[in-house]
């Protein structure tokens, strides 16, 4: 058999979207869907809203790209925005949030190179972490299934147990240059970092000189209420990676970074040809615009409490599928007894939308502008479709 056009590595599902609308999916035959995917968290206002479209129609038809050859007004602006807003004193921008890991990484092995102490280049990660498809990415992970085939892999990362902090101080030596976690872990879970983890590790990176790099391409952008879920713990990370939501479909993500993590990113030692391009600043503009104020926050914590109750209320009506619920804001997962892949592509059947990840953990993860009426169609979907499937056998 001759292999597709599209390289074949993703296991596509029957769903075509041609078209969106707010919360909802269009197929190509006219199937609407409830789409509480979101992109993988990208959508965070869902699809086609208008002051995000506006942005990049009017960018578009401005000026798309010049490289960084040239001055950059555009990323000056939404630079000094996430700045303002955040623990960081400076900004890379990139494509992807895996070129966002990626810069994290070399910033925190600069850092250390920079203090004439290069040997200090090894990252402390987490069990079931997820940060991205490049050779340093998955080498910062335990997860056979993203490293098998790739061999050489990076070396100068030690993978230890998630939210355990004495695994991770036990692990710190003279080559270890920082920690590197999700605070919510999105792929492996929903499983949020303890405080006691975090602030442990916020401890232990200013006893020692170590950086402390927090992933938060899935958690960030108001996903979990806050701006950054960093706030949620009451500390501040040294470096941190953001993409997907900040965009808000558009490909784009950053780096960011305190004024002394950087030190070491001087002229020349990183770079990129499409990263901060005017239409993705742009688009970032946009998504501040109307993410980034009290009020839009306020409302997702509240959407998700509501949410979340909702989805507490009706899991006792299903517990021979359903165990339980976990996460924060509008970053939710539903905890299954069964392989939470096969009820995905169920739900699908039934034109709700949700993403699979590790744990058997359904992924809730909405627009972050969703109403009442969309948290209710969903829930009781859900409901339905739990008392309509049939738990295969080799999993009941």
């Amino acid at each position: 058999m001759a292999i597709t056009p599209l390289m074949p590595v993703y296991p596509r599902s029957p769903v075509r979207p041609v078209r969106g609308e707010g919360a909802y999916l269009y197929g190509e035959n006219g199937e609407k869907y409830l789409d509480f995917a979101a992109g993988i968290a990208v959508n965070l206002l869902g699809h086609g809203h208008p002051v995000l479209t506006k942005a990049i129609q009017d960018q578009a038809a401005t000026l798309m790209h010049v490289s960084n050859l040239y001055g950059s007004p555009q990323g000056e602006a939404l630079a000094q925005r996430l700045v303002d807003l955040t623990f960081a004193d400076t900004v890379f921008f990139t494509n992807s949030g895996a070129e966002a890991v990626e810069c994290a990484i070399k910033t925190a092995r600069r850092y250390h190179f920079a203090k004439g102490k290069p040997e200090k280049h090894n990252l402390i990660t987490f069990s079931n972490a997820f940060h991205g498809r490049t050779m340093a990415t998955i080498s910062a992970t335990d997860q056979a299934k993203l490293r098998e085939g790739f061999a050489p892999l990076l070396t100068g990362f030690t993978v230890v147990e998630f939210n355990d902090l004495d695994a991770a101080l036990a692990a710190v030596d003279e080559h270890t240059a920082g920690f590197l976690l999700e605070p919510i872990q999105g792929e492996g879970g929903i499983r949020p970092a303890t405080h006691d983890f975090m602030t442990g590790l916020r401890k232990a990176c200013d006893e020692h000189d170590l950086m402390l790099v927090l992933d938060e391409v899935q958690s960030g952008v108001a996903r979990t209420g806050a701006l950054y879920a960093y706030e949620l713990y009451g500390i501040e990370p040294d470096i941190l990676a953001t993409a997907k939501g900040i965009g808000g479909g558009f490909p784009m993500g950053a780096c960011l970074a305190t004024e002394k993590a950087a030190a070491g990113m001087v002229i020349g030692t990183h770079g990129s040809t499409f990263g901060g391009n005017p239409l993705a600043m742009a688009a970032g503009q946009a998504v501040l615009d109307v993410v980034a104020n009290d009020e839009f926050l306020a409302a997702v914590r509240s959407k998700g409490d509501r949410l979340r109750a909702a989805l507490e209320q009706m899991i006792p009506n299903h517990d021979h599928l359903f165990d339980s619920v976990r996460g924060t804001g509008l970053m939710l997962g539903v905890k299954l007894k069964s392989d939470s892949r096969a009820f995905v592509a169920y739900l699908r059947e039934r034109g709700i939308l949700a993403v699979a990840a590790g744990d058997n953990v359904l992924r809730v993860l909405p627009p972050l502008n969703i109403e009442e009426s969309h948290i209710r169609e969903f829930v009781d979907g859900l409901s339905a479709a739990a008392a309509e499937y049939e738990v295969p056998a080799a999993a009941a």
